[in-house]
């Protein structure tokens, strides 16, 4: 199996290259929610003192850190397998001696990934400069946890676009289904603002929603502004998460397959 993913990641990096100027647009677009974000808060808090207890350099910070955590932890198993699934091509697929999502899926959006994390971070660094974020609170023990912590969320998101690319079974519309959802990843997963702004109701509902736990979790680790308490939780967190996403996925794939239909493919 080493042998065959090994194989398997060569072949696809070898793709992700054919397409690298694609992957470098996707990279440059995803660079601009992020940054119209920060200009608006930055903004916000330097006229005002601050927002919430957050200062200027905080929403810089936050932002220029989420731009790589959402790199690391981004997932594309829908751009991948929902065409598959709709026009019958997954039948080829399934006659490899592989699972089409748990390897083929999982190696292409890892390479995927690297290429963009490769694009993305010269810019990256160009903003450093232009914006000049205080990153004093950053520590290598808050570092080595992030990793560790958007490794998890990584898998997290993946097995979450998984089920999503899995309703493609069932439903025609699995690309709506995805935007809908994503908008509220966007909204309870830090993406659009710190969850510390979010009202006070929402707070709890988006603490445990796997949502934070692959962006506004590893984003606040690394800054070093979550206590020892909160990191417990939300490790906890992961794991629940990633044990019920797990079964949920295999449960909906086996339930999939016994629907699928080939016919014309």
């Amino acid at each position: 199996m080493r042998k065959i993913l090994w194989r398997m990641w060569q072949v696809t990096w070898a793709e992700q290259w054919q397409y690298r100027g694609n992957l470098l647009t996707y990279a440059l677009y995803g660079l601009i929610s992020p940054i119209v974000f920060l200009s608006v808060w930055r903004t916000i808090a330097a006229s005002q003192g601050g927002v919430n207890g957050l200062t200027a350099n905080d929403f810089t910070a936050y932002y220029l850190i989420l731009l790589l955590v959402d790199t690391l932890t981004s997932e594309i198993t829908l751009q991948l397998l929902a065409h598959k699934i709709q026009d019958g091509s997954l039948s080829g697929e399934l006659l490899l001696p592989v699972h089409p999502v748990l390897t083929r899926a999982l190696v292409n959006n890892l390479a995927n990934k690297v290429l963009i994390f490769i694009a993305l971070l010269p810019v990256w660094g160009v903003l450093v400069l232009l914006f000049r974020p205080d990153f004093s609170g950053v520590t290598p023990f808050h570092l080595v946890l992030a990793l560790v912590a958007m490794g998890i969320g990584f898998v997290i998101h993946f097995l979450l676009g998984a089920l999503i690319t899995c309703a493609g079974f069932w439903i025609t519309r699995v690309y709506a289904l995805s935007q809908f959802i994503y908008a509220f990843a966007t909204l309870l997963g830090g993406a659009f603002v710190p969850l510390t702004l979010l009202p006070d109701f929402v707070q709890p509902v988006a603490q445990f929603l796997p949502f934070q736990l692959y962006l506004y979790f590893p984003i606040e680790l690394i800054l070093g502004k979550l206590d020892p308490g909160q990191i417990g939780l939300d490790f906890g967190l992961q794991a629940a998460w990633l044990l019920g996403l797990s079964l949920a996925f295999l449960g909906v794939w086996r339930a999939g397959l016994r629907r699928f239909s080939a016919v014309g493919a």
